[in-house]
């Protein structure tokens, strides 16, 4: 581990830049601290996501995903490091093939809804599409580890079953969606 913050604040930020895990400043909505942010909001989203009950299972694989995603946030953090193996991608798959496997196939499209947790799921399943997408657009401009791309894209499969789990075992159901021409 680098330095330590003995103190929280630092001001040299305040004009508008960040410093980079290399020592390098940018702009705040630079498109690497744009991708990076939203890796963290997607953590804290986990987090609120596991602040819930959930079914066996679930909890150790999402505890899991929480120190992978801060590796993948370090990652995009300092340019050129690479902490994402493909074997992190690896495990995602396991771990989505394991859950899905008890599902009924998908005849509907699901609404992001139902139980409280069923909805953190699904929230946090848009917010790691919103990562993707930021990544995707920062390797436009720099390079970007291939497999930290498959990570975001597979994990959020991942919490589309997760999600379908949850809603299956806290009794509410998945939320269907209806056609317009079909609803009251």
């Amino acid at each position: 581990m680098g330095n330590r913050l003995s103190k929280i604040y630092t001001r040299t930020g305040d004009k508008g830049s960040t410093g980079l895990g290399d020592g390098s400043r940018v702009d705040k909505d630079d498109l690497r601290v744009e991708a990076y942010g939203t890796v963290d909001e997607l953590n804290s989203t986990i987090g609120l996501l596991l602040a819930a009950e959930l079914p066996g299972g679930i909890r150790p694989v999402l505890e899991r995903t929480q120190h992978e995603l801060f590796d993948l946030g370090g990652e995009l953090c300092i340019p050129g490091t690479v902490l994402i193996p493909g074997s992190y991608v690896d495990g995602l798959e396991a771990d989505l093939d394991r859950l899905n496997e008890n599902l009924p196939p998908l005849k509907d499209f699901i609404l992001p809804g139902g139980s409280d947790a069923t909805a953190r799921c699904h929230l946090a399943r848009t917010i790691c599409r919103r990562a993707e997408r930021r990544v995707v657009s920062l390797a436009r401009d720099e390079t970007v580890n291939e497999a930290t791309i498959r990570y975001l894209n597979r994990l959020s499969d991942f919490l589309f079953v997760v999600a379908r789990v949850i809603a299956r075992s806290d009794g509410d159901g998945e939320v269907l969606w209806v056609h317009g021409d079909q609803r009251l």
